[in-house]
């Protein structure tokens, strides 16, 4: 069985995202033991400045999507056993653009199946918006995790997301929204959260502010008793079962 693909996504920014990538990313690589691939799509190269690398100024992350390079030659390891980074850089700025030009619907998807071959899980940390690139990484997902802070405002993104994928011809990607930054102190948010009692909660936890410190994810420097951690292994848990439905 080929690897399955998880794209962590959020129409807005600010939501813990990347935060959620790179750690589902170490969840994977750990507690499964799964060969893992972190590919950071967003421009702003957080999760690949967190995985302990620098972005370059060469361009060539936009130009593993171009097929000028491949992607293959790109991958690093990191510091965590079994998960791998493909970084990104300035150049995906201008991603949709090369999309557009690119004109073709699956290129993403294809170039994500061939990762496959080498990976059993390929997180994909991705820019924010309904884009060109959203689009791409939706026909490529198994699984999409969308983070949604507890507040009418970004529950109202995780509508017009779905509403966007409603719209759209072909196969219906999975959305698996997962309540993010979560202040159990605040009345806000412990009322989003019994209006959705399933959901997965991700807590707001100084730990995961410094994970730009130390530069790892979580579970490499937390204690796994901690809550950061527990929750994070719980959110991987309800991915997996997803995956293998």
């Amino acid at each position: 069985m080929s690897g399955q693909i998880v794209a962590v996504y959020s129409l807005k920014g600010g939501v813990g995202k990347t935060t959620l990538a790179v750690n589902l990313g170490w969840a994977a690589a750990t507690l499964s033991a799964r060969r893992t691939l972190l590919w950071d799509l967003d421009a702003q190269a957080a999760a690949t400045f967190v995985l302990g690398h620098d972005s370059d100024t060469s361009a060539a992350a936009q130009r593993t999507i171009t097929r000028d390079i491949d992607a293959k030659k790109l991958i690093r390891k990191t510091a965590t056993k079994r998960l791998d980074l493909l970084p990104a850089d300035a150049s995906l700025r201008s991603l949709d653009l090369a999309f557009h030009e690119i004109d073709s619907k699956k290129r993403l998807a294809k170039i994500a199946n061939g990762l496959t071959r080498d990976y059993d899980r390929i997180i994909i940390d991705c820019p924010p918006g309904l884009t060109d690139t959203s689009d791409q990484i939706m026909r490529a997902a198994d699984l999409v995790v969308v983070p949604v802070i507890p507040s009418a405002l970004s529950r109202r993104a995780l509508d017009v997301i779905a509403g966007h994928i409603a719209a759209k011809k072909g196969p219906r990607v999975v959305l698996a929204p997962v309540f993010s930054m979560v202040d159990r102190r605040r009345a806000l948010h412990r009322a989003a959260l019994d209006t959705h009692p399933d959901w997965p909660v991700i807590p707001m936890a100084s730990a995961f502010e410094q994970m730009t410190e130390y530069r790892a994810p979580l579970g490499a420097f937390a204690p796994h008793s901690s809550t950061g951690v527990k929750a994070i292994a719980a959110l991987w848990t309800r991915v997996e079962q997803a995956l293998n439905r």
